[in-house]
């Protein structure tokens, strides 16, 4: 199936960019807020990976430290289809040897000790470097561009890479919602599917109503840079204030058991009775993401952009309030 077209903030692409040309194009570096602590039962590795996801490389690390591959541990799946450096926490139950570590892709960049294994979310924000390529807008329209982006932030939508190729992981949802029983890892695509479409469809309404950067009364408020939320019930000038700083952000709801149903998108029965019978804990996300430290060099035909985003964010997101970006791995 294709995706909706959800709209865009900051109005109509400018050009038409095709983004990994090559891995180099895409370069992702996964930053921690924590010290580690210099002991414990766990080797906590610095991996620079190209051309290999996340979990298989979790599991090489597995069978090199001969450990199930279950207590590998990693902050954030990175991109396949790119140069991306992370961490991973290893059991060094048997001693294994790192300088002996050969695995196709990877490097080993460096290696310390930890006491705990490393949890999916615990870093703090990853930092990107993209490349676009294509024929360049004028220069000047391109950099007010660029400078909202910076200075408003962009809708918090999750990327199309969380529906899989061709809305694949939406029908999964669809099938696993109609009752059918999955392994766990596909269950676990379906309900993050499901919950992250009918997210996207809010914020999308946020988006047309223009309100998808402005706090309302009554509403969960998230603090940046954190999974704090707090509810507001009057909007005064501190709050305004804040909200315009980027410093505190609207939120969406991510539905679960228990949510109310009532505010949820028309169409998705199935999914909000299916994810209350599993008894998935309803969350609230950010609907606007900061773009931290964004800055630009433009070629003839070529646009680099660095910049930082929390963790759960997508710079697929960032990049298509500014272009229509199709991707040289799928075209």
């Amino acid at each position: 199936m294709s995706l909706p077209a959800w709209p865009r903030a900051h109005g109509s692409t400018l050009f038409a960019a095709v983004i990994r040309s090559s891995p180099a194009d895409f370069d992702v570096t996964e930053a921690l807020d924590f010290d580690f602590s210099g002991d414990g039962e766990h080797d906590v590795l610095y991996v620079e990976k190209t051309g290999a996801n996340t979990e298989w490389v979790s599991r090489q690390l597995a069978t090199h430290a001969d450990v199930p591959a279950k207590d590998v541990g990693y902050c954030g799946l990175k991109d396949r289809h790119a140069i991306t450096r992370q961490w991973f926490s290893v059991p060094r139950w048997n001693a294994p040897d790192w300088n002996t570590l050969t695995i196709e892709g990877v490097s080993l960049l460096d290696v310390k000790r930890h006491s705990r294994k490393l949890r999916r979310g615990a870093h703090k924000a990853n930092h990107f470097r993209i490349v676009l390529r294509g024929e360049m807008p004028d220069a000047d329209i391109l950099e007010l561009r660029l400078q909202l982006i910076r200075d408003a932030g962009v809708p918090n939508y999750f990327g199309s890479q969380r529906f899989g190729r061709n809305g694949a992981n939406v029908e999964l949802a669809n099938i696993w919602s109609a009752g059918k029983r999955l392994p766990r890892h596909k269950r676990s695509i379906a309900i993050s599917s499901a919950r992250s479409f009918m997210f996207n469809e809010l914020l999308a309404t946020r988006v047309t109503d223009n309100t998808w950067n402005t706090i309302l009364p009554g509403e969960v408020v998230n603090l940046d840079g954190s999974g704090s939320v707090f509810d507001v019930d009057v909007v005064d000038d501190e709050i305004t204030r804040r909200c315009q700083e980027l410093d505190i952000h609207p939120t969406g709801l991510l539905w679960g058991d228990g949510a109310d149903v009532d505010t949820a998108p028309a169409g998705h029965e199935n999914w909000l009775r299916a994810l209350g019978k599993a008894r998935v804990k309803p969350a609230h996300r950010s609907l606007r993401l900061k773009v931290m430290n964004l800055q630009w060099q433009l070629d003839d035909e070529s646009l680099t952009l660095t910049f930082a985003l929390g963790r759960g964010a997508f710079a697929t997101s960032v990049l298509r309030e500014l272009a229509a970006v199709s991707d040289a791995l799928f075209n």
